[in-house]
């Protein structure tokens, strides 16, 4: 890859079979998902230049998510099909208390890269790279190619944006603490979720958890919470983005649909209240249908909602 991207996203993508309770039986629709993945879709939306890495198992979901990318305009010249192994799935249920995940990902070919995988000059390749804590909990020699990705990213003089993206089924809080914590000072960008943080950092108010990550050395928290909106923060300023307000159906992909809005147009802006705000509107209008990538809404479509 010898063109500059905006952005490049390294992670697990994962095939989604997401229930869906309009009808008079439950049925699952097949789909796509993957924190990064989705990601990196939401800011291809927007006209971001993207590009995506991870291993695939040779099969046909594999073969799935290549199409997918080239549909949506993600380079995807250094993901591998592996023979012999397997690309993850999940499904999402839908309750009263909201969606629920369960995952079928152990030994998955993404669980198998090492830093050795890591493309030389890939990383370099990027304004910015985009990885979560999801990448480096699904096995540890992800987490060392995250790790390794991160310390090229920084030698070069890029951009780094990470979601911590806590998930305790695939790993113990002690652990996820340190991993997290540990890559969160190395962001420029840190996009946690209120929930998260509170389980990682042990504090409650919003104000106090983004004081916490931003002494640990990023430029910018956006601090994502839901129906009470985001909560973005400098170390020189501090403002509230109001959530957009929507008959939500199925909140799966809101957040990464957010991280991949938010980068996208900061890189065009480079004002980080403005592209909260901007991303809001995306992750409210994700919600209203099912799935995590077929409702991310492009950038007119976003447009138009802000104007109304």
């Amino acid at each position: 890859m010898t063109a500059m991207i905006d952005i490049l996203a390294i992670g697990e993508p994962m095939v989604e079979f997401n229930e869906d309770r309009s009808g008079p039986e439950p049925t699952y629709r097949p789909g796509h998902g993957g924190d990064t993945s989705n990601t990196i879709i939401a800011a291809a939306r927007q006209g971001a230049r993207t590009a995506y890495f991870t291993h695939l198992g040779d099969d046909a979901f594999g073969q799935q998510f290549l199409d997918l990318w080239d549909k949506e305009g993600v380079s995807r010249e250094t993901v591998k099909l592996i023979a012999g192994q397997r690309t993850g799935i999940y499904f999402v249920t839908h309750g009263s208390d909201g969606h629920e995940f369960s995952y079928y990902r152990a030994g998955s070919a993404a669980s198998l890269v090492t830093p050795q995988d890591l493309p030389k000059g890939l990383v370099e390749s990027a304004q910015v790279l985009h990885v979560s804590g999801i990448s480096q909990a699904i096995s540890v020699t992800a987490c060392d190619m995250v790790f390794d990705a991160m310390a090229r990213a920084k030698a070069a003089g890029r951009i780094i944006s990470y979601d911590t993206n806590l998930r305790l089924r695939l790993w113990p809080i002690e652990r996820a603490r340190a991993i997290i914590n540990a890559s969160a000072g190395q962001s420029t960008i840190l996009l946690p979720g209120l929930d998260d943080a509170r389980h990682l950092t042990g504090l409650e108010s919003a104000d106090a958890i983004c004081d916490f990550y931003l002494a640990l050395g990023p430029t910018i928290v956006a601090l994502t919470m839901g129906k009470d909106g985001t909560l973005v923060a400098t170390k020189d300023a501090r403002q509230h983005v109001p959530a957009r307000i929507v008959k939500a159906i199925d909140a799966t992909g809101a957040g990464d649909t957010f991280d991949g809005v938010f980068l996208a147009e900061w890189l065009k802006t480079r004002d980080p209240f403005a592209s909260a705000h901007f991303a809001n509107a995306a992750a409210a209008l994700s919600t209203q249908a099912y799935g995590a990538v077929a409702p991310i809404p492009r950038r007119a479509t976003v447009e138009a909602f802000m104007k109304n």
